[in-house]
């Protein structure tokens, strides 16, 4: 499914966001299908020993109103593919409920993984609110010693512009300041909320972690687009946006995890010592 703007008026959008949620809060299945938790093609091989050349297990992390089949369903193989021991969760009710409480239950999965891997660390990949919410794991919860890279893939890293709704199963923004209490995350995610103060007080970045941020320029969920990159030393923090790698990619925030260019700069990421070089120039798809 692909991300959208609609039309619709912010009341009727927020109508159907809280009822398809309510729904979900009380044990009804979603609109488009239940949420399973089944794994992606290539994740959570529970028996994986990382190797020499990959000694950091990876692990995936999803966006608000998704899950992690949907989500990370060709990224996960790609890694599997490139050597990679990759795990993913499902997390806050399909990522509804409070950030912290979601980084909450990220901090016993990076355990897990540790304990079953062997590893020191692990790499981090998250989508939307999933390229945020570890750095709340990372900075307050005492993450950062074990995870040696977060890769942000249109992070919402400082929140949007927007309130983050779910409308006829496509993720949408819709400029607004009404509370949305069937989703807390989506309030945690505006710009300028307590949430966001709070995470950002002490800086973008702490010591330790890389840092790379991939964004698009048509970025219709998290906005401004620019509102993603993080401050930092250029040794420890890289952003990219897709058209100045690709400029004719057309790429938008839902399906970003599912680019073949993402996947390049994702690959270059983990493979790099620091974040991502900046130099790097991925094949651009072509179109038609």
């Amino acid at each position: 499914m692909r991300s959208t703007r609609r039309t619709k008026s912010l009341g009727a959008a927020l109508a159907v966001a809280a009822t398809a949620l309510a729904g979900a809060l009380a044990g009804a299945a979603p609109a488009g299908g239940a949420v399973t938790d089944v794994p992606p093609p290539g994740a959570n091989d529970w028996s994986c020993a990382p190797s020499a050349e990959h000694p950091e297990p990876v692990v995936l992390v999803h966006g608000t109103f998704e899950n992690m089949l949907k989500n990370w369903s060709t990224l996960a193989p790609y890694l599997q593919q490139e050597g990679y021991c990759v795990y993913a969760l499902n997390y806050g009710n399909d990522a509804t409920g409070p950030v912290a409480d979601s980084a909450r239950e990220l901090a016993p999965f990076v355990d897990a993984v540790l304990g079953a891997t062997g590893a020191k660390k692990v790499d981090i990949i998250g989508h939307s609110q999933g390229g945020m919410m570890p750095r709340y794991y990372m900075h307050l919860l005492g993450g950062a010693k074990k995870v040696d890279d977060l890769v942000g893939i249109a992070p919402s890293s400082h929140g949007t512009q927007g309130l983050i709704v779910a409308l006829d199963g496509e993720i949408v923004t819709t400029a607004s300041t009404v509370d949305n209490p069937a989703c807390p995350a989506c309030q945690d995610q505006l710009a300028g909320s307590e949430f966001m103060q709070t995470l950002n007080a002490d800086g973008d970045t702490v010591r330790g972690p890389d840092y790379t941020v991939i964004s698009t320029r048509y970025d219709e969920v998290v906005t401004s687009y620019e509102s993603q990159f993080l401050d930092g030393p250029a040794d420890q923090v890289t952003n990219i946006l897709i058209q100045d790698k690709c400029p004719l990619d057309p790429i938008e925030h839902d399906q970003t995890p599912n680019d073949p260019v993402v996947h390049q700069l994702v690959l270059n990421a983990l493979e790099t010592d620091g974040p991502a070089d900046p130099a790097f120039a991925p094949t651009c798809v072509p179109l038609g």
